[in-house]
């Protein structure tokens, strides 16, 4: 009798086992799916931020930067267990309040609501990626994996809050491993056809092991919906970036000072050119290490560090992420001679529409002006060319309701003098101009592209 009953409880143990084991390879691979979701979903965040962020408007064909109140969602993942949480630049540039909300299950307490309070580590827009951080420790996290071992057709799921509904997975796999969007632009992403809609910005693109291989961006659309051409910025680069703002709050970016274009058949052949491979020098600029090293427009670049170029997207990605004060040996041809020089690598100077990202409204504001501005010191010093005067005001951007549009103020410009009055200090400005009254003439002195010049407008 007991005989029986052992084997009983034997058989009924080994239907238990079976019943919780996959029956078929479609029912396991949907169990790896679920477990994988499970671990995932933990470290992804809901992001919303409240603020001021500067955008792009275009006066009879001239474009200019205004700052605009904006409220906005996204998506974030968690790379650290103390709370360092990477998400789009977008979603959080200009923001005077970033709140978090962290998975539902990470809460035991609040289960349904965890809004946390997180401040901006810096932004990066070329790439368009942000460091954020809130102050908890023990959280669940997720690795960064390695973009540049994927492969097309290769298995990823996309997690965020599309159009704000909370913590959404979807699957697909990678469509290129390698997508230049624009001709000139630098950036390459990953093309997935893993529906990325509104809101999944921010979030992570993950292998089936679970690694970030890239944060899910933007995607190209004629409806308005995800049509299978979703993008997300590779891991390798989001690797470089998160640790430079980690480290420094901003991004440092290589140059040594030429403009180069792909060699193409047509202008090989224009330009009776013995090669249709590599890139040519079309624009040296004056003061930099390129012109320096005696680089002239027409000098063919055929290689870098050894590495043979195949266009100019390539080799600007090679330089500006090369280290500050490292060099590069580029591959010349000068006509029929060849040779090899090396050059030292110096840091890209950023564009005026920088200074959008340091600026408070509350605080910037020049309300009769419709500017938000800077005073100038040496940390903005050393992000602009040599200036005349080591004062000064620097404009950052124009408000929305910027009453002079056309004639007034330009991103980068430095104000020196306002009717004759050096402008020494933010508060000195804003002391003058309440001096002032509707009607009244005010003539400031800029520095606009190394250049003097009169700001000439009558008060409204």
């Amino acid at each position: 009798m007991r005989s029986f009953q052992a084997v009983a409880l034997v058989l009924m143990a080994s239907a238990a086992t079976r019943a919780q084991q996959p029956t078929n390879a479609l029912d396991g691979f949907s169990r790896s799916l679920e477990t994988l979701t499970g671990k995932v979903r933990q470290s992804v965040v809901q992001i919303f931020s409240t603020g001021y962020a500067a955008v792009e408007e275009n006066e009879n064909g001239n474009a200019s930067t205004v700052i605009s109140k904006q409220r906005s969602t996204g998506t974030g993942v968690i790379l650290t267990d103390d709370g360092f949480i990477v998400t789009n630049a977008h979603v959080v540039r200009g923001a005077r309040k970033i709140q978090v909300k962290l998975a539902p299950s990470m809460v035991a307490d609040q289960p349904q609501i965890s809004l946390t309070e997180a401040r901006l580590v810096g932004l990066d827009a070329e790439a368009d990626l942000a460091v954020i951080k809130i102050e908890r420790k023990g959280l669940p996290f997720l690795r960064l994996g390695n973009s540049n071992a994927l492969h097309q057709g290769q298995l990823v799921l996309a997690f965020g809050n599309p159009l704000g509904l909370e913590s959404s997975v979807s699957m697909g796999i990678i469509s290129s491993t390698a997508r230049q969007i624009k001709p000139d632009d630098i950036m390459v992403y990953l093309q997935t056809d893993a529906p990325i809609n509104p809101g999944n910005s921010g979030g992570p693109l993950v292998d089936t092991e679970g690694r970030v291989i890239g944060i899910n961006t933007f995607i190209l659309s004629q409806s308005g919906g995800s049509e299978g051409l979703g993008f997300a910025i590779p891991s390798s680069i989001v690797s470089d970036i998160y640790d430079q703002i980690r480290k420094d709050g901003h991004v440092h970016r290589g140059q040594i000072g030429i403009t180069v274009e792909t060699i193409t058949p047509v202008l090989a052949r224009g330009l009776g050119l013995s090669t249709t491979t590599g890139v040519i020098v079309s624009d040296v600029r004056s003061d930099t290490p390129a012109a320096q090293a005696g680089i002239k427009p027409g000098d063919l670049i055929l290689a870098i560090d050894g590495q043979a170029i195949a266009n100019a997207r390539v080799f600007e990605l090679i330089v500006s992420r090369r280290q500050l004060s490292s060099t590069v040996k580029l591959g010349l041809m000068r006509g029929k001679t060849t040779g090899v020089i090396e050059i030292p690598v110096h840091e890209k100077p950023d564009s005026p529409e920088r200074f959008a990202d340091m600026v408070d409204p509350a605080h910037n504001l020049v309300p009769e002006l419709g500017i938000l501005a800077i005073q100038l010191d040496e940390k903005l010093q050393a992000l602009l060319p040599a200036l005349k005067h080591d004062y000064g005001v620097v404009v950052a951007a124009r408000s929305g309701n910027a009453p002079y549009e056309g004639q007034g103020f330009q991103p980068g410009d430095v104000i020196y003098e306002l009717n004759n009055t050096p402008v020494v200090s933010l508060q000195m400005l804003k002391t003058l101009l309440k001096d002032l009254k509707p009607g009244d003439a005010a003539v400031f002195q800029v520095e606009r592209n190394g250049k003097l010049r009169y700001v000439a407008i009558e008060l409204e």
